[in-house]
């Protein structure tokens, strides 16, 4: 099945893949939102934005490359 790209197992595949980028995105703006105000700053959230978004985008990336 893990390598079935018909039917459900390609609409599983790409439908991870279409969730991973907005859910690493997101998570890496909760720690960042967590962190700024556990120490009061005020930078950490978009620091971690861009982190969370840079690690969706290579997991996207290796995602589509194995197939």
């Amino acid at each position: 099945m893990a390598n079935d790209d018909s039917g459900w197992g390609a609409f599983a595949k790409y439908f991870s893949l279409a969730i991973m980028l907005p859910a690493s995105t997101l998570t890496g703006y909760g720690i960042g939102y967590w962190l700024d105000h556990a120490f009061g700053t005020h930078f950490l959230g978009m620091v971690f934005l861009v982190l969370g978004t840079a690690g969706g985008f290579i997991q996207l990336v290796r995602g589509l490359g194995k197939g």
